[in-house]
């Protein structure tokens, strides 16, 4: 196994998620967004938008978890971006070894966001969740990014009440 397997059961989707995982999945969800990462390939919501719903889905149950599963979703996803919008996929440098990876340790980013909202993340609790867990809250304490699903994120995971 990879450090992109994800023990959250392929093509779940979060609780935070749910008020855009409607029939067209309108926003990429995170373990599409995880996949996205171990494959090196940028994916706009301009293309996801193109795709249909049984395509949306198949990216986030298709397992991606090693070297030959990645390749093979990653080609997928090339061939389907190129179908439905006519342009080649955008590569990106994967990371080897991305912060969420990394159980011993919060990000600055992630424990100043706590901080913010009063919030403090231990390494034990750090350290009890899931890879997706991890890499969604590192997504979600982004500066530019829209973070109405941290709080959220932050009860789901039973780490305030």
């Amino acid at each position: 196994m990879g450090v992109y397997s994800a023990p959250l059961a392929e093509g779940s989707f979060f609780l935070f998620e749910e008020d855009f995982v409607e029939e067209n999945v309108r926003c990429i969800p995170m373990i599409v967004r995880f996949k996205l990462d171990a494959c090196g390939i940028k994916l706009k919501l301009a293309e996801w938008s193109k795709f249909k719903p049984e395509e949306k889905e198949q990216l986030a149950a298709q397992s991606c978890g090693t070297k030959e599963e990645t390749a093979t979703y990653k080609k997928y996803l090339q061939e389907l971006i190129l179908g439905r919008t006519g342009n080649k996929a955008t590569e990106l440098a994967t990371d080897e070894h991305p912060a969420w990876a990394e159980a011993d340790r919060l990000t600055p980013e992630l424990d100043n966001k706590a901080k913010e909202s009063g919030w403090e993340i231990s390494i034990e609790q750090w350290k009890s969740l899931t890879s997706l867990q991890r890499f969604a809250l590192l997504k979600l304490c982004r500066p530019g990014h829209e973070n109405k699903n941290f709080p959220k994120a932050m009860k789901e995971f039973n780490l305030i009440k």
